[in-house]
């Protein structure tokens, strides 16, 4: 049994939103005791009762109430006329339920830009601005099942959008500035959008980039948008072009009240998009009240959110996570938006914003994380942090020495390492601020959802590796893909490979105290001599090494098997020579088996991935084989493909 990095304390777990959810259920349901794995099997048990008790508990506002919470066959998808979904006959709107519930002198948002401009809104001056949003674009035609889409900095603007589309019941999609022309048309134009918002430019790494160009070019390639309404994010000039119109038309209405219209629970809110690296990307159409009931349920029981806390997450408007940030405002936090690069101007930025906006609950990824450890920055010593709560980490699996660092050189708070995804909305499994922290481990299996580790054979496995799998329903599932009219794609992207069962692709395994270890993406999975590896078995080790700046594995078809092929990126200065190679395989040895040594070591200067951050072993794979890559937009650096093109002739040998 390992030891706990840490452990709350008995008066901290017993001041938790989690303590008090746990207790009240106790009592009510006369269950034997309050601990978490007690409540968890309750809340897979009877899952009606459950999310009955999450919306009374988070005190959901709503017009009318509900007939039916949980309808029937909700994993039937194929059947969509005959299936039922959550909580039948309520009435509700998400954005009534972002923007009422707090005093209206609180801070709702806290902007910080990369150049150090800041920005502030009240809740109340949130309201207004969304009012204001609603009833422009209901002059401009915009009502219930219209797309508002933007490609646009993470901006309280974009906040503004989002809930004044989701407050008439139109349905909002994002993507982050970032994306090229490609990228964006990939996934707008399959929703044909009626308005797009956007921004003239922005900066990352202290530059400015244009935005506008490559937005005239999209808005060519889709003619359904009848105006795009440019924010004035940077000061250069912004000469309006066809149907360009300034932000502040969609804002220049006087309105003393916001009429949140009242909508079924299940009324699409926001499109989202899978990664797209092996076609389109998959346009995943969420819920209202699936995604709000989700999220209440990850920030005040999984995440210990309480009204005033200061939550960040570094995300861009691209990635679920920032969806998943919007919501705090549901429990009555202040959420803190900035807009850049991480590192920019040095390591200690991010740091050092923790500090300036008192964030309670800091939010970031591995990748980051690693790159803070690898310059050496030590972020106890150089900053206050004494108003973090929580330190949360997601993209990929958190490796264990970063954990360790994190209690070294940043802050003894809970790491809560969290896992799911953009076909959820959410997590999982994930933070709990009343277990302890194992390294490596995600603490928890999320309330309401029945995760579970299968074998080849659709057995249910502990402590040994399995398939990730959610064997009943959960409200956050994705009412549809958008023109997945016979539900076909939604069917075979979760439900071909386990009948019944919702199967998420992760390959997972659950320990003996119920935490759970991500070995990494399953259909990346590595298998030779008909051993399964997961390709984060092998990123765990190398990269901790101090010689390796990042990684990629893949599992390369070799004499009637596969073999394991390593790419690594170096520091600079450092050159892959035989004394390197030798080290990294007794490093993987020592970590792991000799089963996980690569067969071959390669080294490369950059990672491809994906723009929310995700390594893309898939493309690499393609490229290797000389196939074509499906979707080279879905890449943040395509480029990087070019040298495992290169390396075709060395990996024959």
């Amino acid at each position: 049994m390992s030891t706990p990095l840490w452990q709350p304390s008995s008066e901290e777990k017993e001041n938790t939103l989690l303590t008090q959810f746990s207790k009240k259920i106790q009592a009510k349901y006369d269950l034997p005791d309050s601990e978490y794995s007690t409540l968890h099997q309750w809340s897979i048990d009877y899952p009606e009762l459950f999310w009955e008790e999450v919306w009374n508990d988070s005190k959901v506002l709503a017009s009318k109430s509900w007939n039916k919470v949980m309808g029937k066959d909700l994993f039937n998808v194929r059947n969509d006329s005959e299936r039922s979904g959550w909580f039948e006959g309520a009435r509700l709107n998400y954005a009534e339920n972002l923007l009422l519930r707090n005093n209206d002198e609180n801070v709702a948002l806290s902007f910080v830009a990369e150049n150090g401009t800041k920005h502030s809104m009240s809740y109340a001056e949130l309201r207004a601005a969304v009012s204001q949003c609603a009833s422009g674009m209901k002059d401009m035609g915009v009502s219930e099942m219209d797309r508002v889409a933007a490609v646009i900095p993470n901006c309280p603007e974009a906040v503004i959008g989002l809930l004044a589309a989701s407050s008439i019941g139109a349905i909002w999609s994002s993507c982050s500035p970032d994306f090229g022309i490609k990228g964006i048309n990939d996934r707008l134009g399959q929703i044909s959008p009626k308005i797009l918002i956007t921004v003239n430019a922005y900066h990352y790494n202290g530059k400015e980039h244009d935005c506008l160009a490559k937005i005239r070019e999209v808005a060519k390639l889709i003619p359904s948008i009848e105006a795009v309404y440019v924010v004035p994010f940077t000061e250069t000039e912004i000469e309006f072009q066809g149907n360009e119109k300034p932000w502040t038309e969609l804002l220049d209405y006087s309105i003393n009240t916001t009429i949140f219209a009242q909508l079924p629970f299940d009324h699409p809110l926001y499109i989202l998009y899978s990664s797209g690296t092996t076609g389109l990307p998959k346009s995943i159409v969420h819920g209202a009240g699936g995604c709000l009931l989700k999220h209440l349920t990850e920030h005040r029981y999984h995440s210990d959110i309480n009204p005033g806390d200061r939550v960040f997450y570094f995300t861009t408007c691209g990635w679920m996570m920032w969806n998943w940030l919007v919501s705090s405002l549901a429990s009555g936090a202040t959420i803190i938006l900035y807009d850049g690069a991480p590192t920019f101007p040095d390591t200690g930025r991010m740091w050092e914003l923790i500090d300036d906006q008192q964030i309670t609950h800091f939010g970031t990824s591995p990748k980051f994380l690693g790159a803070v450890n690898k310059a050496g920055y030590s972020p106890r010593k150089n900053n206050q942090l004494n108003s973090l709560k929580a330190i949360l980490s997601t993209g990929s699996p958190l490796p264990g020495n970063l954990f360790s660092w994190i209690y070294e050189e940043v802050a003894y708070v809970p790491v809560m390492s969290i896992a799911g995804g953009t076909d959820l909305a959410g997590c999982f499994m994930g933070g709990n601020p009343n277990l302890p922290v194992y390294s490596e481990e995600l603490q928890c299996k999320s309330l309401g959802m029945n995760t579970l580790a299968y074998d080849a054979a659709g057995k249910s496995v502990e402590c040994e590796k399995g398939e990730l799998v959610c064997a009943t329903p959960f409200p956050s599932m994705p009412i549809y893909f958008w023109k997945d009219y016979d539900g076909e794609k939604y069917h075979d992207a979760y439900f071909e490979k386990f009948p019944g069962v919702w199967t998420h692709g992760d390959f997972i395994e659950i320990t003996e105290r119920g935490g759970v270890i991500v070995y990494g993406r399953s259909d990346t999975v590595l298998n030779p001599g008909g051993v399964r590896i997961g390709t984060s078995e092998i990123y765990r080790p190398v990269e901790e090494m101090s010689e390796i700046v990042d990684s990629i594995v893949v599992a390369q078809s070799w004499e009637n098997d596969v073999r394991i092929v390593l790419f690594v990126v170096l520091i600079k200065g450092l050159i892959l020579d035989d004394e390197l190679i030798s080290k990294i395989k007794a490093t993987i040895r020592s970590d792991a088996t000799t089963r996980h040594i690569p067969s071959r070591i390669l080294e490369i200067q950059d990672v491809p991935r994906t723009i929310s951050g995700k390594k893309v072993e898939k493309a690499v794979l393609q490229t290797i084989k000389g196939e074509s890559v499906e979707n080279i937009s879905a890449l943040a650096n395509p480029e990087s493909l070019s040298i495992f093109a290169d390396l075709r002739e060395e990996l024959k040998k």
